[in-house]
């Protein structure tokens, strides 16, 4: 289910191959990292800035409402409203280590 999500939801701008970034920073190893922890990928500055670690409940907050979560951000994503969607790419992200 999770991966379906990933697929439908965030494929198009994030790989989860490590090392691989595409518009996106890769999303390999995300679960329990701190926030702009891929060394070569450019994130904005309110991102490096927010001290964010990526439990499951900030990455349900962001992937809710990104531009809420970290204003300032620059993901042109709007989020996913359903919250059982955001639980199973959450426990599928946690897997991809």
């Amino acid at each position: 289910l999770g991966a379906d999500v990933f697929a439908e939801q965030c494929a198009e701008c994030h790989s989860l191959k490590d090392g691989k970034n595409k518009k996106g920073p890769s999303l390999f190893g995300t679960a329990g990292r701190k926030s702009a922890f891929v060394s070569d990928f450019a994130y904005s500055e309110a991102m490096k800035a927010s001290g964010i670690i990526w439990t499951p409940e900030q990455l349900d907050a962001y992937i809710a409402l990104p531009k809420k979560a970290v204003p300032g951000g620059k993901m042109k994503y709007d989020g996913l409203p359903d919250a059982k969607s955001r639980a199973d790419l959450i426990a599928y992200l946690a897997t991809v280590k």
